[in-house]
């Protein structure tokens, strides 16, 4: 049985192509990307200390071996974020046994007021589970159609994997899709995150599944939108991390002239206004 660092680990190295650190290509081989030996070799480890870990038989390693394993991969300052954190729910200093108790959902008043200013604005308050706290109705005006804010209470991950329409509304689906699934590794409570993933599992399918143990850190690139109006909507995203509250204020801002009409558009049509969800 495996477990979250060692998933994390081999998909770093399959990903990696020996030619990109100088090594040398010793031809065919049975899985792609770096071989494990390579690997052992440059974070100065045993290849059968590396073994152990990927296959989940070792779940505490050193923070000076978890340190040289993200040199040898190469890993960047996200990816280095969540191999520590990968590492800490490996180790079981995160993990919980029982149902734990539900994410708040409460937003703090200065939170709405600041989401009040920014009317008519297109923004957002979520947790790490990806239910939908509030939002402005510029939000509401971009979502409108699209069925996202229909489930009571809405939630942004059950829509991106279970509804058909997510497919349609967001272009680059299997990105937004990554986002999501990455996402639930950040939960505050890991409790929280494993008692909602096994609860989607089942209806969302393997393109979830797959997707949470990948650990492939989402580059948040432009958020591409089909509205049902028939307009492609191109939007930038700032996101406000709540840490107190383990909450997010994401505001999304047109990326291009194109996008900035087309809102005023669906602004002009829209009686929406902000919206709390207990």
């Amino acid at each position: 049985m495996g477990s979250p660092l060692g998933d994390f680990i081999r998909t770093a190295r399959d990903s990696i192509q020996p030619q990109t650190l100088g090594l040398p290509d010793h031809g065919r081989r049975r899985s792609p990307g770096l071989r494990r030996s390579d690997l052992a070799a440059r974070a100065g480890i045993s290849v059968e200390y590396l073994t152990r870990i990927e296959q989940g038989r070792d779940r505490n390693p050193s923070v000076a071996v978890v340190n040289a394993l993200a040199d040898a991969l190469t890993l960047n300052a996200s990816e280095r974020d969540h191999l520590r954190y990968l590492t800490k729910i490996t180790g079981g200093e995160c993990s919980a046994h029982t149902r734990p108790e539900p994410p708040r959902r409460e937003v703090r008043p200065t939170v709405l007021e600041t989401l009040r200013l920014l009317e008519p604005g297109i923004a957002l308050v979520t947790n790490r589970l990806g239910d939908v706290l509030a939002h402005t109705g510029g939000y509401e005006s971009v979502t409108r159609g699209t069925g996202l804010l229909d489930a009571d209470p809405p939630n942004l991950t059950r829509y991106v994997f279970t509804d058909p329409r997510a497919r349609m509304f967001f272009m680059d689906w299997d990105d937004v899709a990554d986002e999501q699934a990455f996402d639930l590794w950040l939960a505050p409570s890991v409790g929280n995150s494993e008692w909602f993933t096994t609860e989607l599992a089942g209806a969302a399918g393997p393109d979830f599944t797959r997707r949470l143990n990948r650990h492939v850190v989402p580059r948040r690139g432009v958020l591409r939108l089909s509205h049902p109006s028939g307009c492609e909507l191109r939007l930038l995203r700032e996101t406000l991390e709540l840490a107190s509250d383990a909450q997010q204020l994401t505001v999304l801002l047109p990326a291009d002239d194109s996008t900035a009409e087309a809102l005023g558009q669906l602004r002009r049509s829209s009686h929406g206004r902000l919206r709390v969800i207990s």
